[in-house]
């Protein structure tokens, strides 16, 4: 079984934005779709730290570190972009006008609940950021994570054991080993890399998983 890199799974995503979308980039694995984004479709990317019409990372050396996403990486800024207070860019994501949002997670349900902010462990480090209000608040919430923990243990779970960052929200589900619908009607395989079969999927994920 081949697995996708970080690199090759955000390339998969990038594939999946149509032409005129506003897209939120989440802090971490989500900020490399910028670089993979087609450049034949105009996608408009926004940070909830005031930006809109974000490019990609810049090149090394050519930093400026006054601009800035919001997980505090050094990004571009496209022609015709533009900055703002970041009240303004939080009305956007809880307006509605975020058409997909692209989150990190650490367990999506079936049904598409996602958690994402913390563990539970006691000495974890809480991180809500704008996760909750891009959750709900986006047209689309697609997650990019790797399919198992580092024990093994699948994020594509029954049912969230972490605290809750939305409930129902994701739609799509993109990882290393595969491409995944989540909804009311439960999980289905929307693509796997060459080699692997959905029955050894479905053993992977240990859930209910339709072809």
């Amino acid at each position: 079984m081949n697995r996708l890199t970080r690199d090759q799974m955000a390339a998969r995503v990038a594939r999946d934005i149509p032409e005129g979308a506003y897209v939120n980039l989440g802090i971490g694995l989500p900020t490399k779709v910028a670089n993979y984004l087609p450049v034949d479709r105009e996608i408009l990317l926004q940070s909830e730290n005031g930006l809109l019409g974000m490019g990609p990372a810049p090149a090394p050396g050519e930093e400026d570190w006054e601009l800035i996403n919001a997980g505090k990486q050094a990004v571009t800024l496209l022609t015709g972009g533009c900055f703002f207070h970041h009240a303004d860019s939080f009305a956007m994501m809880r307006g509605g006008h975020i058409d997909i949002c692209v989150l990190g997670a650490f367990q999506v349900s079936t049904t598409g609940d996602l958690a994402n902010w913390h563990t539970g462990e006691a000495d974890a480090i809480p991180a809500v950021g704008g996760a909750m209000d891009l959750a709900i608040g986006a047209k689309q919430t697609f997650v990019m994570m790797e399919l198992l923990t580092k024990s093994g243990e699948s994020k594509l779970v029954d049912a969230c054991t972490y605290p809750l960052t939305g409930i129902g929200c994701v739609s799509r589900v993109y990882t290393d080993v595969a491409v995944f619908e989540t909804g009311s009607g439960g999980a289905r395989l929307v693509e796997a890399v060459e080699g692997l079969g959905i029955d050894e999927l479905r053993s992977l994920v240990g859930v209910p998983l339709a072809a």
